[in-house]
């Protein structure tokens, strides 16, 4: 009889059977092992939740403030039903999370949402090595390069600074959760007054009151002078592009940021004026370093450019497979423009096969498996 794999992929999460334990389920169940608390990876309903210490404000949040929610710190070994569990950092977003599981010496890591480049907010990414590696692959594609954060937040400055000068308002858009975070801690805000959405506002506000390092913002009200947002920077969630909530800002500048702007499609439908790279997520050499510092004999792609990503590493020796989950974008009212951006991206990798087939080849940049 085959031996049952120690993670199982099934109608509601990544599985472990012999623990009975569910990572990001995404219908309700018993025991949970949250990876971090964006809402397609943290969903309300489960008894209960175990998730790293960081992620405990922004998880009784949205999910409700007496939620039965067990916290550890990162390395912190737990054993269930003979099974030794640990979270380590993901660097994705403040208190995201790796699960290493073992047992009889076999060792998966279950990797969640994960960025290498450290933003200086959330805790820095660290390789697990591993028998087993289940990876993500929202950018899974070599078109997808992004340039050093630095250089991003000073693009984010300099528009700032131009729409200071015309007296335009500078409406930044980004995840409530993370994007924004990451901004606040990046860009020179020169004692400003940073004005915000409610919903970037609350996520804010309630990591400042966890003792996170935040700078206060100001909750934008229907009773505020227009004459306030001159020059001044607004922060926006994606979902608030195209509402009648923007125009108060008029005249305003639309700054949209997300690894999506690294295609002209996205930045086009969006009808943003400046859009800016800058993703959460591993981009196409950092995918490959990670899954190489694991030293995975096997590796399951999730999310994003699944079937071609697992392609990939069969051809370069690494046995792999994708799988189907219900994992996706943070923002929910993302999810059908996220779709629409992972088709182009398959388009634009159609149009760089060469570009991939070099990378294969060469490994110019060191990075390949």
């Amino acid at each position: 009889m085959p031996k049952q794999p120690l993670l199982q992929f099934t109608g509601k999460s990544i599985y472990c059977a012999i623990a009975d334990v569910h990572i990001d389920p995404w219908m309700p169940v018993g025991r949970a092992i949250i990876t971090h608390a964006h809402s397609d990876h943290a969903r309300w309903g489960s008894r209960h939740y175990l998730a790293h210490k960081d992620s405990e404000p922004i998880l009784r949040l949205r999910l409700g403030q007496d939620i039965n929610l067990q916290i550890v710190q990162y390395g912190e070994k737990f054993m269930i039903n003979g099974v030794k569990f640990s979270l380590h950092p993901a660097g994705h977003i403040i208190g995201s999370a790796q699960v290493r599981v073992e047992y009889q010496g076999e060792v998966w890591v279950a990797s969640g949402d994960y960025k290498l480049e450290n933003d200086h907010f959330a805790t820095p990414f660290e390789p697990v090595k591993c028998n087993v590696f289940i990876t993500e692959s929202t950018f899974g594609l070599p078109i997808y390069k992004w340039r050093p954060q630095q250089e991003v937040m000073a693009e984010i400055d300099n528009w700032w600074a131009q729409n200071r000068a015309e007296d335009k308002a500078s409406v930044l858009m980004g995840y409530s959760l993370g994007k924004m975070q990451r901004i606040l801690r990046n860009i020179q805000l020169q004692d400003s007054v940073i004005y915000a959405h409610g919903a970037i506002y609350t996520v804010n506000e309630r990591l400042r009151e966890a003792g996170f390092d935040l700078p206060e913002l100001t909750l934008v009200t229907k009773e505020m002078d227009r004459k306030l947002f001159k020059g001044a920077l607004v922060l926006a969630p994606p979902s608030a592009d195209g509402t009648t909530w923007i125009r108060k800002f008029a005249p305003y500048s639309v700054g949209y940021c997300s690894g999506w702007m690294a295609l002209r499609g996205a930045k086009n439908r969006r009808a943003v004026d400046q859009g800016f790279v800058l993703s959460d997520h591993v981009d196409w050499p950092d995918l490959n370093r990670a899954v190489k510092e694991t030293g995975a004999e096997k590796v399951y792609v999730t999310h994003g450019y699944t079937s071609i990503y697992a392609r990939w590493l069969n051809e370069n020796g690494i046995e792999a497979a994708e799988v189907n989950t219900m994992y996706g974008n943070e923002d929910e009212n993302e999810e059908e423009e996220a779709t629409q951006d992972v088709a182009a991206g398959q388009n634009a990798y159609e149009e760089h096969k060469r570009e991939l087939d070099e990378t294969v080849n060469t490994d110019k940049d060191g990075t390949g498996l």
